[in-house]
């Protein structure tokens, strides 16, 4: 595939849906077109969020939240492997046909490449992390051509935003959908940059991991590792453009229509889970007793995180520069912060509403006339502890 093959849309992740032989339908399933939050997780969980019960504001509906980890990690996974194995059970297991994920393209290994997954011995070569868009829904025809009436997808939000928006009219027997935290992403080249600025060798680089204790573990191909603070990254040099408007106004961190949800942000060392609904119950009991689990904490407190980033994304916003910290201080405060800064599932509240501010502030500025049709109405009690309120043109009328 290659971009000729897309369609121009403004504000597009490449999903896949514009691939299609019907490109027409990203006008219903985009989620930066006109977002149905509540009508799809309705749809997907049985019910919308519940503004009423702790955390399903700031996470979406779920059942249960876990710390978790494989007890034998897998070779070469980004944490211990937990999406590709439950991928492996599920076609082990015969519960469905086909997956649709990623793997790496064969001339770049931090290139995500769609990929219809139909044996359980190839999800292997699916482990690790990749950055940059790929039209992983442009394999759903082919996947229904074949002959699959049962299948998964692996997937970040944007992607399976497009994916619950037309599912009725796929006609398949059965969907799971194993979603992936996600923010600020970026094309496959902005991402060699940074790579460059992280380390002088950004060719023998063979992991990369932000992680929720404020720092990025870089490995190598000679086995050294690498641990950087978030304040010692170069996040400052980088161009205005590197990441596009698309991602800086996503409202969907934590992927909340897929049946479970498998990061990093409220794992503390660990990976997290968020059980959305009976078939994300299905896929973690494929897993036995492979996984530990355990309940996740919280620690910390997130407000002055928070306010330091809107500050920064205010300036940001209006085309001022950022303020940078002196040298002296950040390795004081890099010290700090895994010891007193928000932890656990406090730190996945934090990058929740400092998502939800980038999206106002960003969107404020340079596409206000949308702001009515792309932020939905449970992003205003996220913001507001800041003193950010909307207007009444900027309320989502259904």
């Amino acid at each position: 595939m290659n971009t000729a093959d897309a369609p121009y849309r403004s504000l597009c992740t490449d999903c896949g849906i514009s691939r299609t032989d019907n490109p027409k339908r990203c006008g219903e399933a985009c989620q930066f077109i006109k977002p149905k939050y509540p009508e799809l997780e309705t749809q997907v969980h049985g019910r919308a969020r519940d503004l009423s019960r702790p955390d399903e504001l700031h996470f979406g509906p779920f059942i249960k939240m876990l710390r978790a980890g494989l007890k034998n990690p897998s070779t070469g996974a980004q944490w211990t492997g937990i999406t590709t194995r439950i991928g492996e059970r599920l076609l082990e297991t015969g519960a469905v046909d086909a997956i649709l994920t990623m793997t790496e393209d064969p001339n770049d290994r931090w290139k995500p490449l769609p990929i219809i997954i139909d044996k359980a011995s190839d999800m292997a070569k699916c482990r690790g992390m990749r950055m940059g868009y790929a039209p992983l829904l442009s394999l759903l025809e082919p996947a229904i051509a074949k002959g699959y009436k049962r299948m998964a997808v692996i997937g970040i939000p944007c992607q399976v935003y497009a994916l619950r928006a037309l599912e009725k009219e796929l006609g398949l027997e059965k969907l799971y959908v194993i979603g992936t935290p996600c923010s600020d992403n970026t094309t496959t080249e902005n991402f060699h940059h940074f790579l460059s600025l992280v380390s002088s060798e950004p060719d023998e680089i063979n992991y990369l991991e932000f992680r929720a204790d404020y720092h990025v573990e870089v490995r190598f191909k000679n086995g050294k590792k690498k641990e950087i603070p978030f304040l010692q990254l170069p996040l400052s040099t980088l161009p205005n453009d590197f990441f596009p408007l698309t991602c800086r106004t996503c409202v969907d961190y934590t992927n909340v229509l897929s049946d479970i949800t498998v990061g990093y942000m409220g794992g503390q060392g660990e990976q997290w889970l968020i059980i959305r609904n009976e078939r994300g119950e299905e896929l973690l009991n494929l897993l036995g007793d492979e996984v530990r689990a355990s309940a996740p904490g919280t620690a910390g407190k997130r407000h002055s995180a928070v306010v330091g980033f809107m500050k920064n994304v205010e300036r940001a916003a209006g085309g001022l520069p950022l303020r940078k910290m002196p040298n002296w201080l950040r390795p004081i405060v890099g010290w700090l912060m895994p010891k007193v800064g928000p932890r656990g599932l406090e730190f996945a509240r934090t990058r929740v509403e400092m998502k939800a501010i980038e999206t106002v502030l960003h969107l404020r500025r340079e596409q206000p006339a949308k702001m009515a049709s792309m932020v939905p109405n449970h992003i205003w009690p996220l913001v507001e502890p800041y003193g950010i309120k909307p207007s009444e043109q900027e309320i989502h009328k259904p």
